[in-house]
């Protein structure tokens, strides 16, 4: 099978392409990243040079470059998308091009070229947030972010084109992912890179948001398997049910390297900072047979020491110019923290 991946030089994307090509490796992966500041041709050393693998730069808002790609392929998996809220509250415009225009150039092409599957990979913050229970997949959308709000848009869009023409589209949502290459603009990773340099750690609010966490291996693996067996037109919730507040991540964060409590730093709340996101994902369990098989406990473990021998990859990005803005947001928000002290 030859398979097109979007986003493959990305976090989650060039995780899935490593973990495709052990699993399957009779497939062709064709891996089309833009390379934008959180691409990085880096998290596919593993990969250059694998037969079964060619990388193409190239943005999925390229109507002519999309369509040459996707003639001869037989499915795409859709990662690429701008994913940080923080950047999209700031401006979204980005956000709406890239989530919403490119999907849509993908899906003309995929309909275009017949391809046989077409998994569009999204996330649990179209839900929006939840006091109690879990969202399931027949839960109305209420996205309350321009990032959420451009996925749950690129999420009806990708399901109409199998209402209309019967494109064999599935989609996912999955909770909060962490592991190894993960931009170190979010949580996990910003902690630990912070508590390593023994910055400040800018927590929003009161820390008491609660996110589910899944381990990125266990979101490849069911993403493997909605490619493999999932049923167009449906959408699948994919989850590591490990609910934890942002307090428990910076306390075990700070402990695994025996870092001082004082490098918490309470920061003015995000602009419609949702509260809990909470998803049921029983149905892709008792559907296709998908359980997470890593423990948090076991998994974060091994991400924080991850970051610990790999250094060379995340300080080059923190040193360069793609952090710059969470630079001037965090150290703004820090200083104002430190006034009200």
């Amino acid at each position: 099978m030859k398979i097109l991946v979007t986003g493959g030089a990305g976090f989650i994307g060039s995780n899935f392409v490593r973990y495709h090509l052990l699993a399957c490796p009779n497939d062709e992966i064709v891996n089309l990243d833009a390379l934008t500041y959180a691409g990085n041709i880096k998290n596919l050393d593993a990969v250059i040079g694998n037969s079964s693998h060619s990388f193409i730069k190239g943005d999925i808002r390229d109507v002519s470059l999309v369509d040459s790609v996707v003639e001869g392929v037989d499915s795409i998996v859709h990662f690429a998308a701008e994913s940080h809220v923080d950047r999209s509250i700031d401006n979204a415009s980005q956000f709406l091009e890239t989530n919403m225009l490119g999907t849509g150039v993908l899906l003309e092409a995929a309909k275009k070229h017949r391809v046989k599957k077409f998994v569009h990979v999204s996330t649990d913050e179209v839900y929006g947030s939840i006091e109690d229970g879990s969202f399931t997949e027949s839960s109305p959308i209420r996205p309350n972010s321009p990032y959420s709000a451009s996925k749950a848009a690129s999420d009806l869009l990708a399901l109409s084109y199998y209402a209309t023409y019967k494109l064999p589209v599935t989609v996912t949502r999955c909770s909060n992912n962490f592991g190894p290459y993960q931009f170190p603009e979010k949580l996990i990773p910003l902690f630990i890179t912070n508590a390593k340099s023994d910055k400040p750690l800018p927590i929003y609010g009161d820390g008491l948001n609660v996110r589910d966490w899944i381990y990125v291996d266990d979101h490849c693996s069911a993403v493997g398997t909605v490619l493999k067996n999932g049923k167009s037109g449906e959408v699948y919730n994919i989850g590591g049910g490990s609910e934890k507040t942002n307090i428990e991540i910076t306390d075990i964060i700070l402990k695994k390297l025996g870092k001082p409590e004082s490098l918490k730093t309470y920061i003015e709340d995000r602009q419609g900072h949702d509260r809990r996101y909470s998803i049921n994902c029983e149905k892709i369990e008792t559907e296709l047979g998908w359980k997470p098989a890593y423990s948090f406990e076991q998994s974060i473990e091994s991400t924080i020491d991850w970051y610990m021998e790999n250094e060379e990859w995340w300080s080059d990005i923190k040193s360069g110019r793609y952090m710059e803005f969470y630079e001037k947001l965090y150290a703004g928000r820090i200083a104002d923290a430190s006034k009200r002290e």
